[in-house]
């Protein structure tokens, strides 16, 4: 059910009149529509959207001899998080100024479509189970090890058996190619939260593991469809900007796993409840599936009878899979022996880790805003031949120092490398042509997720034998600026350019 129409109105000085009858021009672009017959003496004018993501939209200004009075009626609809938009929106509206093409800085570089403003919405809603999922057992398998007994070097050698399970990944990505994203997607945001909640009735370790095999493996491939789908939803000058905002939805949903981890603290197997919490996210499927649509371009691939046909360039998934595999040589166990590194060398608690977990990595979401404006008008290589050796070496340094100047290094590493993400995240949707993209992102995803198991197991294996988090981090970063050098030097720039321009096949 939609929502109810709001209301902005504005009041104008009569030598004001030639202001407040300009069409507009910035969030939305107006037309006049015909003259309107004068109301209790007034003369009234009336402009609708010609451009704009508002799904109803009407200005009516009302001149009198001493007043103007300006209304207006729009609704946006964009599905969970409209309640974020009503501010700036509204703020934007009651600006004075008619604008001069520009849209708000907050807003995208594109004019979205009412359509594509409730697509990325709904994309949004469902990157949050996805991202809770991929999250959960990182941040539990800390406190489930310590309740079952398990070393360090077990640790590793779980996250590693989870992450092979990308290969229950792969038909999904190929299926959508075959069958359309919207049946994957669906499907996948109903199995993926179930899946991950029975990890909450595992008697042992090795069952939670396998729990987790199954389930976070289906929230990869969940977050790779919403990625597809969002590369060929949007206008050429706001794929980055999607990839942004998708990317603060699944901080979020992150977000909730962490702000959960004190459920930990309950007692020895506390860790448990944080796995009910994943079923919360079953809310975001029932919304999907009433309102979510097949792309327009895979449409136009089944009626072409084009599914299955296009090829890939190995040239291109060689490049895009070879960065994919050296950055979580790093970033993979980064991410999985945090918390460990907290729980030891630091002496945090579940709370406290929590608490710094929300408070360094919430800047990234800042940097997600920045990064893609960034990627989307200067172009994606040079965000990123920047930004990787600088969030690598904060990131970096958090293992290697304490109190303060951790919580800053990490801060700065989060911030940076949520200005890289959404041009990294891009290049693996736009260099693939509509046939296949799905299949080449699944296996992207898939070296990806080797290369942060080979990461996990060297971590795990250095530290227990003795090697500081510090000194094993920096070794592992060096993988982070082989693949700064090869972005810079081999990757197309793919800015301001439609994915029929990029992938001549599909035009």
């Amino acid at each position: 059910m939609l929502r109810s129409p709001r209301r902005v109105i504005r009041h104008w000085a009569p030598s004001e009149i030639e202001r407040a009858t300009r069409p507009r021009d910035h969030l939305v672009a107006e037309r006049a529509v015909a003259p309107v017959a004068p109301v209790d003496g007034a003369r009234v004018l009336e402009f609708e959207q010609a451009e704009g993501p508002f799904r109803d939209y009407r200005r009516t200004v009302e001149v009198r001899d001493d007043r103007v009075v300006d209304t207006t009626t729009y609704r946006l609809d964009i599905p969970w998080f409209g309640w974020l938009f009503q501010w700036p929106v509204r703020r934007a509206l009651r600006h004075r100024s008619a604008g001069h093409g520009v849209p708000p800085r907050w807003a995208p570089p594109d004019r979205l479509t009412p359509r594509q403003v409730m697509v990325l919405g709904l994309l949004a809603a469902v990157s949050m189970p996805s991202a809770f999922v991929n999250t959960l057992f990182t941040q539990t398998v800390n406190f489930a090890a310590d309740d079952f007994g398990i070393s360090e070097q077990g640790q590793g050698v779980a996250g590693v058996i989870v992450r092979c399970g990308i290969v229950l990944a792969l038909p999904f990505a190929v299926l959508a190619d075959r069958l359309g994203r919207r049946r994957m997607i669906l499907l996948l945001a109903w199995l993926a939260p179930t899946l991950a909640s029975l990890g909450s009735l595992a008697p042992n370790f090795w069952v939670l593991t396998a729990t987790q095999t199954v389930a976070r493996p289906l929230g990869i491939a969940l977050d790779l469809l919403i990625a597809v789908v969002a590369a060929e939803e949007m206008p050429r000058n706001s794929r980055a900007y999607a990839v942004s905002v998708l990317a603060m939805a699944s901080g979020l949903g992150a977000g909730v796993a962490v702000m959960s981890l004190p459920l930990a603290d309950l007692g020895a197997d506390g860790w448990r409840f944080v796995y009910v919490v994943a079923l919360v996210w079953l809310a975001s499927a029932v919304t999907a599936t009433r309102k979510l649509t097949e792309t327009p371009r895979f449409e136009h691939i089944v009626e072409a009878h084009q599914v299955g046909r296009a090829h890939v360039d190995k040239r291109r998934f060689a490049i895009v899979a070879g960065v994919a595999f050296l950055a979580n040589l790093f970033i993979a166990p980064a991410s999985y022996f945090q918390n460990r590194y907290l729980d030891d060398v630091r002496g945090y608690s579940a709370a406290s880790i929590a608490v710094f977990t929300l408070a360094t990595a919430t800047p990234a979401s800042i940097g997600f805003v920045l990064g893609g404006r960034l990627a989307d008008m200067a172009g994606r290589r040079r965000v990123l031949a920047t930004s990787i050796p600088i969030a690598t070496t904060g990131l970096v340094l958090s293992f290697n120092v304490g109190g303060p100047l951790m919580w800053a290094a990490a801060f700065v590493g989060g911030l940076v490398a949520g200005i890289a993400y959404p041009a990294f995240s891009v290049y693996r949707t736009e260099l693939f042509p509509t046939a296949r993209r799905g299949q080449a992102g699944g296996f992207i995803v898939a070296m990806a997720l080797v290369g942060g198991s080979i990461g996990l197991l060297l971590a795990g294996f250095l530290i227990d034998h003795g090697w500081s988090y510090g000194r094993t981090m920096a070794v592992l970063a060096l993988a982070q600026l082989v693949t700064a050098t090869i972005v810079y030097v081999t990757y197309p720039e793919t800015a301001h350019r439609s994915l029929e321009e990029i992938n001549p096949e599909d035009a």
